[in-house]
């Protein structure tokens, strides 16, 4: 079954301002995402609970990038929150 990818505009933008290789980069391992948005055994996605119970999944992009999105299942939609610099994902959201 697939998912549409949906990326937040702001986070669109962000990712079109970096060269071109890490776009590439990017927008590969999305892609991934239409298939397979569910962590698994390979080890690059998570699922993180927050306070209150909310879900909110990570996918480590290389060793370079990490991007936040939620899974609505039963629209068959990934959302895209936020994609960060490892260094800035760590800062924001601290280690896991």
């Amino acid at each position: 079954m697939s998912y549409a990818v949906q990326i937040r505009n702001k986070v669109s933008e962000e990712v079109n301002n970096l060269p071109d290789k890490s776009r590439r980069i990017i927008k590969t391992a999305l892609e991934q995402l239409e298939n397979d948005p569910y962590p698994g055994t390979n080890g690059d996605k998570e699922k993180i609970v927050l306070r209150g119970g909310r879900s909110i999944y990570r996918l480590h992009i290389s060793h370079t990038y990490t991007a936040y999105y939620s899974i609505l299942p039963d629209r068959h939609i990934v959302r895209v929150q936020d994609i960060f610099s490892t260094e800035q994902a760590h800062k924001k959201y601290g280690y896991y």
